[in-house]
């Protein structure tokens, strides 16, 4: 994203229908909010695909702009966003922009939305925890504009008091771990795929360890502005322990310790790169390297998909197994379960506190 600060909006010429009057000074101001979380990646593509939802329902739906929001607006956009056209969803996640001819272009193939259940008929949902998120969002965005004094009032403030949206979960939370069985059928299943393509999933399995018995945050694996994951990040203390140096949420640094099983699979990962068995002081060697040029990773939607292949293939081998209710469970599973699944398991035989510091 261009600093918006640098680089102002001149118009937003490349919306299909005629733009409303403000139109350019929201985008302004949409920009320079987006731009000051550039920092975090999970968190600046959220706030940037809610709030683009946002403006386009403004703009292109109700032909107006952010000033005259109100709380029975924001009533308007739940109600779209649980279940906007289907002209506005795709199945696959399209880049916003192309390169056409030398210049970047609007993709004719983006949508605001992506749901692969429209792929076999099925509808678009807006889950309570999304609908949450949304509202987050927003809130923090309009808080942002009245201190900007572009607006005088939080729609979204009105809408917590008065609204029936909003739920308060009661009862038991669903569990967002997973069990022995799974974590066991996962890893051999992974271990499986390292032995039969090493040079693709070597780092996979090292990828679901590190999740797992580090305790990471998908961002803590990428490459991004505030921070490098290098093999030198994993450093021995005087006595022979190992630890592993990151900078997680809030832009904080903090050591975890490596247990025996985790410095394994470090090893064998490095062995599968043609690298020493441990790395070196400073060694500036990526962590998690591209498998096509040079680099690490700096995408958290491939860490992703990398592990839902990971899931994906555990699961059909609990189905072949028998085991159909575990594997139906495990197709719920995202990214951060391995964390919670590393956390869960560790508490059983280590201090809470010490848990607790190496989780961050």
């Amino acid at each position: 994203m261009q600093n918006p600060y640098k680089n102002r909006v001149k118009s937003v010429d490349h919306l299909p229908v005629a733009t409303p009057e403000n139109a350019v000074d929201d985008y302004q101001y949409a920009s320079e909010f987006i731009f000051s979380y550039r920092g975090s990646p999970d968190t600046f593509n959220t706030y940037r695909r809610e709030i683009e939802h946002f403006l386009h329902w403004c703009w292109i739906v109700r032909h107006d702009s952010l000033i005259s929001v109100g709380r029975e607006h924001i009533e308007e956009f739940i109600d779209f966003s649980r279940s906007p056209p289907k002209s506005w969803i795709s199945p696959v996640n399209a880049p916003r922009f192309i390169l056409s001819m030398g210049e970047r272009r609007p993709n004719p193939e983006w949508r605001p939305y992506t749901s692969t259940t429209v792929i076999d008929g099925g509808e678009y949902t807006l889950s309570q925890s999304s609908l949450q998120s949304l509202l987050g969002v927003l809130s923090s965005f309009f808080n942002y504009l009245i201190q900007e004094e572009y607006i005088k009032s939080n729609p979204i403030a009105q809408l917590r008091q008065k609204s029936k949206f909003v739920r308060k979960h009661q009862g038991q939370s669903k569990v967002r771990r997973l069990s022995p069985l799974q974590w066991d059928y996962t890893l051999s299943v992974t271990e499986k795929m390292a032995s039969e393509d090493p040079l693709v999933h070597e780092r996979s399995l090292f990828i679901m360890q590190a999740l797992f018995a580090l305790y990471l945050r998908i961002s803590e694996l990428v490459v991004t502005p505030r921070w490098e994951p290098q093999m030198g990040h994993f450093q021995p203390d005087t006595e022979g322990n190992w630890w592993f140096l990151t900078v997680g949420k809030g832009n904080k640094e903090r050591e975890v310790s490596v247990s025996d099983a985790m410095l394994e699979a470090l090893k064998r990962y490095r062995k599968s790169r043609g690298l020493s068995a441990l790395p070196s002081s400073g060694e500036a060697t990526c962590l998690i390297h591209k498998t096509r040029g040079k680099g690490g990773i700096s995408s958290t939607r491939q860490i992703r998909s990398i592990v839902q292949t990971c899931f994906d293939n555990a699961a059909t081998a609990m189905r072949r197994d028998g085991f159909s209710d575990d594997a139906d469970r495990l197709a719920d599973a995202t990214v951060h379960w391995l964390r919670h699944t590393g956390i869960s398991e560790d508490v059983k035989h280590r201090p809470r506190e010490h848990v607790r510091d190496d989780a961050g």
